[in-house]
């Protein structure tokens, strides 16, 4: 099958901030008196920042006003910007750059598709954002994943239709849009895909461009 594009969501696939975002969540959920653990964590992935929020408020069985509802969003924001500060290529995960270089060579397009809305700027700190013809992140978006609007955007943008493009992705949620849009979803670096994608890849070490081109 010859595909045409490469849609890559950002954290888990190709650079991991997890534990930032998870720290930042933590921190914010303590300001509310509620515990927030690593497994707790796990129901955010993929998961737009306004969504996480009202998890971490089910979670505690709070309600809060919309302007602190928007305050804390500001604040966990502000401590996940903070700490990502030092951010740089060395912490692209395995087999992104190599990937990224190969496809350019190859002529294929190559887009960002992310819920975060600050997707460009770690991409500017990682040193990767020039690989990209196009990158469609949280502020662009209507209706967060599972939702495949962010994927055919995408596709749009880069002049493809779905099923010429491959979507990578580390969440269920993502995995979920991909198929809805009828693209080709590759799962990356979460075993609990296994069973959810046509192909399930432990990194992009194991991906081979050339069975696809």
């Amino acid at each position: 099958m010859k595909i045409r594009a490469l849609i890559f969501d950002l954290d888990g696939v190709l650079v991991s901030t997890e534990h930032n975002h998870f720290i930042a969540w933590q921190k914010t959920a303590q300001t509310l008196g509620i515990e927030f653990t690593e497994v707790h964590n796990e129901l955010l992935k993929g998961v737009s920042r306004i969504d996480s929020l009202k998890k971490i408020l089910e979670l505690g069985k709070k309600v809060i006003s919309e302007d602190y509802f928007n305050q804390l969003l500001q604040e966990k924001n502000n401590f996940y910007l903070e700490s990502i500060q030092n951010l740089s290529q060395d912490h692209l995960l395995k087999g992104v750059l190599n990937l990224l270089v190969k496809a350019k060579n190859e002529g294929l397009k190559l887009a960002v598709g992310s819920s975060s809305k600050n997707a460009k700027h770690i991409l500017q700190l990682v040193g990767i954002m020039e690989y990209f013809d196009t990158i469609i992140d949280g502020n662009d978006l209507t209706f967060p994943k599972p939702h495949p609007e962010v994927f055919l955007k995408g596709a749009h943008l880069l002049d493809c239709q779905p099923d010429e493009c491959i979507v990578f992705e580390d969440a269920l949620s993502g995995i979920k849009a991909a198929k809805e849009g009828r693209f080709i979803a590759i799962g990356v670096g979460n075993p609990t895909l296994k069973n959810e994608t046509q192909l399930y890849l432990d990194d992009l070490t194991q991906f081979r461009l050339e069975d696809y081109a």
